[in-house]
């Protein structure tokens, strides 16, 4: 879809609870997270329903899974995070890799860290963000910049995607 990316004949690969929380404990993570602009130059933020970044806005975004091109990856999150595939000249644009460092896992255990190495991506949305997924997100909005940068709510990792 994006690149010349060969197509992987093995499926994704979603890891067993027990699989996944002692990968979390001893490996980083790949993801990729969505800075989703709209035509006025507003950027959608939505609050975190779950650790490790549970109660902050933040971007959407997930994971790579196994098995999962990169590119197969930002198709599926396009669709799950957005609940919507891209339409012709708006491919996501590359905007570099973060890293972000927790110090709880997926199910809130203080004491069990999680490392993400993050691939960033911008892409344009219109619509209504009252019609997203909520299967990360209990709430979503259209924020400028400007006040992503200085509202307290806004988690540092999604602030950094503005300041640079």
């Amino acid at each position: 879809m994006f690149t010349d990316a060969v197509r992987t004949s093995t499926p994704p690969l979603h890891l067993a609870y027990d699989d996944f929380r002692q990968a979390v404990a001893h490996m980083p993570l790949v993801s990729i997270d969505l800075i989703v602009e709209n035509a006025n130059g507003d950027c959608l933020i939505g609050l975190r329903r779950n650790p490790p970044a549970r109660n902050w806005w933040f971007v959407p975004g997930g994971r790579i899974l196994k098995n999962e091109s990169r590119d197969e990856a930002l198709e599926r999150l396009l669709l799950e995070e957005l609940g919507a595939g891209l339409s012709a000249g708006a491919l996501p644009r590359f905007t570099g890799v973060y890293e972000h460092f927790y110090d709880v896992d997926f199910t809130g255990t203080a004491g069990t860290s999680t490392h993400y190495v993050v691939l960033a991506y911008r892409v344009r949305l219109d619509g209504d963000a009252g019609q997203l997924p909520r299967a990360q997100h209990t709430d979503y909005r259209w924020v400028s910049p400007a006040e992503i940068n200085t509202d307290a709510t806004v988690h540092p990792y999604t602030k950094a995607y503005f300041t640079e």
